[in-house]
């Protein structure tokens, strides 16, 4: 998990190089002073382009109140990983001879509050209310380990990258990692990461971290960074166990 980590981010970098200097908070341009006046429901929702399936889980989910008014620590996956995980889901489906998911409404709630509270965390963090987190010197930077909304395990760090040659001395970006076994929390082999994009999105209640999305890769081909809960084979088990709508 680490070394497909490493490229990604490799890749992810390469892209910065590359990307123009205009305000946007959806490049991969780090830190933003994005102070927002409304709640982090009302931010998502003047998004559309980024967000609109992603809102509508929300709704869905019955967590509307939460986004709402709680203080909270959101790391926002944006809907490109909602159809990313979709169109996996659909991929081994079509193994098994079961139809297809469409529509948000054909999973039940409860696995959409399941996923989407992996993400979610009480309390305001900003990027610089994390502890350091190196993949490659995990004994000396591990990040930290938190209970999401819904008391699952993720590991958050702050990944420092170089400057001038020098470790730790460039720009700073989140990973997120969730963790499947509570029996092996310590082994970063285990976890499965994402970068954060874009940190410090600040409305009223709270921060929203915005996810790395579907990106071209440096060959051009689609390098899908990221599916809606972290496992696409454990959103199907999770949706199939709780039934699956037609």
């Amino acid at each position: 998990m680490y070394k497909k980590f490493k490229w990604f981010m490799v890749v992810v970098v390469m892209l910065m190089a590359g990307t123009s200097c205009k305000k946007d908070y959806f490049k991969d341009t780090g830190v933003h002073k994005g102070d927002y006046d409304g709640s982090v429901l009302a931010y998502l929702k003047s998004r559309p382009e980024y967000f609109d399936s992603l809102v509508k889980v929300i709704n869905f989910a019955g967590m509307n109140d939460v986004f709402e008014n709680d203080q909270i620590t959101f790391f926002a996956p944006p809907d490109s990983t909602i159809r990313s995980t979709f169109k996996m889901a659909n991929f081994y489906l079509d193994q098994v001879g079961l139809p297809h998911v469409d529509r948000i409404e054909q999973i039940k709630p409860e696995v959409w509050r399941q996923m989407l509270s992996r993400y979610l965390f009480k309390g305001a963090k900003s990027l610089t209310d994390y502890p350091q987190l190196d993949f490659a010197n995990i004994a000396a930077f591990p990040g930290q380990i938190y209970s999401s909304y819904d008391d699952q395990l993720i590991n958050i760090g702050a990944v420092y990258g170089s400057g001038g040659g020098v470790p730790y001395a460039g720009y700073r970006w989140l990973a997120i990692s969730y963790i499947p076994s509570r029996s092996s929390a310590r082994d970063p082999a285990t976890w499965i990461s994402s970068a954060v994009a874009t940190t410090n999105i600040h409305p009223k209640n709270g921060y929203i971290h915005v996810l790395q999305y579907t990106v071209e890769s440096i060959e051009g081909s689609q390098y899908t960074a990221h599916y809606f809960g972290f496992d696409p084979f454990n959103f199907l088990e999770v949706a199939l166990s709780k039934g699956i709508d037609n």
